[in-house]
């Protein structure tokens, strides 16, 4: 028996308290600002700082314990599991980089920071998957606007580092180690599994436009106030005034709860999914407005459809076995694509590894033109790197939201397969990658938005894949597995290739025959052998990414062939 919060507020709670948490859940994007520290405080050569950057993506990704700890307990749990990595995690960091404490190993400052980079694992599989299951018929809509808080988060900490902080990487560390736990332990109280929320209904589509339109005004005002501080000098007083300006923007979904709890004569009574739990008579206890347990439906063809998303899985192994002694079901079969997948059956699948593939190419490529960002930047003559940062966050965050809001529309309309945008975004990569590689100027910037764009539609599209192809049961694990494919990416294009690529040439400009510490490389030979392997390797992945459309092209078609998520009608959990 789940226990469900129930009611038409909630699950939009929900959704507001998730946007938070996944703004705290994009601190490892800080990293370039106080990877000069590391550098510099401590004296790593760029090798060991891009290795550092790798294990910045290995905790990031490695999240296959959240995603099995968030399918068995509720997501506080999760959410204080993550807030423990962080606090001991960057507080290590910070210890070093103070100078509080001399003389730390670099294994234990690699082990720091992969532990505090891990708590984003936590933090976003206990909202993504949460409000996935909140949310069964929006998924896209819903990955686009949670993933894409987290392409702004890194545009949010610059301002917090820029005004707050003053520019200091060790109040940065600082922050984030104690920061980030205290919002999370507050947050977690609202992201609760609900009863799930209809999209059908005319209020719904207007409260999912007015989160993006919201974030979209956020991400612009992020954009314009960091070029300005970068631009003019300005007063403290209009500093911290846009500080507190960007965190009501940060408010602006919690006004959907609060504009339902003072207009609720306008909210549908139909605003919740009926569904069954563990049966089709199963009940919920219901919170909020009344204490009564009553059931939330009849049998139907939602329950039908969405009752095995929080289902007991004793329970329907149960029912399974008595029907099948009735001789009322056949023995249980293999799952088809579109329904639920435990994860050993999901593995043995070659759409899985095309889509691992295909991801591992886009992710892995992307995160290590970010790692190296500053590095980049100051190699073509950009000493100036926040702006480069503050705009591959917004753009990054344009290819999130409008990942999922593109490849949501086109699913419904023309039951086109999400992986599609993929394969559009890939190819647009390899040009970005050759502009990167030609150090041609004014193409600096131009690279750095595109590449910020096609970086974030690879997350916006692989979540709601990954749910539609072997469905919500087991969602936070599969997921979680495929975010593999970034901190695999990153050791092999950032940590191997371009760290020892640009520790070669600097030793070469520097005249010396072996690599030193903390040598800086200037020029476009930096990294240009590295930009066309990555072009090479976006050109394979556009090519699974084909095959994978191709093959996934009639499931989408059963899926949305009404205009809407459906399940076939015949399931195997």
């Amino acid at each position: 028996m789940v226990a469900l919060k129930a009611g038409t507020r909630p699950p939009w709670v929900g959704l507001g308290a998730a946007v938070w948490v996944e703004i705290a859940s994009g601190n490892a994007y800080t990293f370039p600002l106080y990877s000069h520290s590391l550098k510099s405080v401590l004296g790593f050569n760029q090798h060991q700082l891009t290795m550092i950057g790798v294990a910045n993506d290995i905790g990031e990704n490695v999240g296959l314990l959240p995603g099995v700890v968030c399918d068995r307990f509720p997501p506080w749990v999760v959410l204080i599991i993550g807030s423990v990595f962080c606090f001991f995690g960057y507080g290590i960091l910070f210890l070093a980089v103070s100078r509080t404490v001399l003389s730390l190993p670099y294994w234990l400052l690699w082990l720091a920071l992969c532990v505090a980079a891990n708590s984003n694992a936590w933090f976003s599989t206990a909202v993504i998957v949460t409000n996935m299951r909140n949310f069964p018929l929006s998924r896209g809509t819903v990955a686009g606007i949670l993933k894409g808080y987290v392409g702004l988060s890194a545009a949010v900490f610059t301002e917090i580092y820029s005004v707050l902080l003053h520019s200091s990487s060790s109040n940065l560390l600082l922050f984030l180690a104690i920061g980030i736990p205290v919002l999370c332990f507050i947050m977690m109280y609202f992201v609760r599994p609900c009863a799930p929320a209809s999209d059908d209904d005319f209020e719904a589509h207007r409260h999912f436009l007015f989160i993006q339109a919201s974030s979209i005004v956020l991400g612009l005002y992020l954009l314009t106030t960091t070029i300005m501080a970068d631009t003019y000098s300005l007063s403290p007083l209009i500093s911290y005034t846009f500080v507190f300006i960007m965190i009501l923007l940060l408010m602006a979904p919690l006004a959907i709860p609060v504009k339902m709890t003072l207009n609720p004569m306008r909210t549908r009574k139909s605003g919740t999914l009926d569904q069954s739990i563990g049966s089709s008579d199963g009940l919920v206890q219901g919170e909020g407005n009344s204490d009564k347990t009553e059931p939330l439906l009849t049998p139907s063809s939602s329950a039908k459809n969405l009752g095995s998303f929080h289902e007991s899985e004793d329970v329907s192994e149960v029912a399974m076995l008595l029907a099948e002694g009735e001789g009322a079901v056949k023995k249980k079969r293999r799952p088809k694509r579109g329904e639920d997948f435990k994860f050993s059956e999901a593995v043995i699948k070659a759409d899985f590894w095309l889509l691992f593939l295909v991801y591992f190419v886009g992710v892995g490529s992307g995160v290590t033109v970010l790692n190296n960002l500053a590095q980049i930047g100051i190699a073509q003559g950009v000493h100036e790197t926040k702006i480069l940062v503050s705009l591959f966050s917004f753009c990054n965050f344009v290819g999130r939201l409008g990942g999922g809001v593109v490849s949501e529309h086109f699913v419904r309309s023309r039951t086109l397969p999400r992986t599609v945008w993929m394969t559009f975004t890939q190819i647009i990569m390899i040009i970005t990658y050759l502009l990167f590689a030609s150090a041609m100027d004014g193409t600096l910037y131009i690279a750095t938005a595109l590449l910020g764009i096609c970086f974030g539609v690879q997350f916006s599209v692989m979540l709601p894949t990954v749910s539609e192809l072997f469905g919500l049961k087991h969602f936070g694990l599969l997921s979680n597995f495929m975010a593999l494919g970034n901190p695999i990416g990153a050791f092999l294009f950032s940590g191997l290739l371009a760290g020892y690529i640009y520790d070669n040439e600097a030793a070469k400009q520097h005249g010396l025959n072996q690599i030193g510490s903390s040598l800086t490389c200037l020029g476009p030979n930096c990294f240009r052998l590295t930009f066309l392997v990555l072009a090479a390797v976006c050109g394979v992945g556009t090519i699974l990414s084909i095959v994978l459309t191709k093959r996934i092209k009639p499931v989408y078609q059963t899926l949305y062939s009404g205009g809407s998520f459906r399940l076939p009608q015949s399931t195997s959990h």
